[in-house]
């Protein structure tokens, strides 16, 4: 996820805990993060889905924050501070159109969101309270690489062509091939679409 520090900067972190819901997702995150606390300053971000060929940029990233100074938590675990986060990933910025943070160019897919709803987690259990939140975030632009595209549709993704990186119990994976015939898929995908796509193909483009 790319966000906007205090100072105009961007933030690059990976986030390995998210799931969808038509064109929302629930982000969970560390509360004390620097991504968490520019994403409640500012209201906006940037998810950007890497395929599998990215991990060795995504794994350059490991135990950095942009938190300076690094939190003690964050400390034990051997992280330090980098200010330039695409520099260190080896990643190309592109400015956004509805948000400030820019996108990452080499990511497939990348999506513009803004901050809906922030749950906290955990927060009866005194030893976690306050250190884990979950954010509910819109999507108000899409931007895919025209080679994951498929054929023949203008707004869908080919699942064959898409081999994004997942991350399973901290280490990386990418799909194999499809193991099963999926009888939703049957369903045409118009009839899944909310009010929240009529929603983003509203809003402006940033000057």
């Amino acid at each position: 996820m790319s966000s906007e520090n205090e100072d105009g900067t961007p933030n690059l972190a990976p986030i390995s805990s998210a799931f969808w819901l038509g064109w929302r997702a629930v982000l969970g995150i560390g509360a004390r993060s620097q991504t968490t606390r520019n994403l409640l300053r500012t209201g906006e971000g940037v998810l950007n889905l890497p395929s599998d060929a990215l991990a060795p940029n995504v794994d350059r990233l490991a135990l950095t924050t942009g938190s300076d100074p690094v939190p003690p938590g964050k400390a034990r675990r051997g992280y330090f501070h980098v200010a330039d986060k695409f520099g260190r990933a080896g990643l190309t910025p592109v400015a956004s159109e509805t948000v400030g943070p820019p996108r990452v160019a080499e990511c497939p897919v990348a999506m513009e969101v803004v901050v809906e709803a922030v749950h906290p987690v955990a927060e009866a259990d005194e030893g976690q309270r306050g250190s884990i939140a979950a954010v509910e975030v819109r999507v108000q632009r899409v931007f895919v690489h025209e080679d994951i595209r498929m054929a023949g549709a203008e707004d869908r993704i080919d699942p064959d062509a898409w081999r994004p990186l997942i991350m399973s119990f901290q280490k990386f994976y990418g799909l194999g091939p499809q193991v099963h015939p999926s009888t939703l898929a049957t369903i045409p995908e118009r009839l899944y679409r909310g009010p929240d796509i009529e929603r983003a193909r509203a809003v402006p483009v940033k000057a």
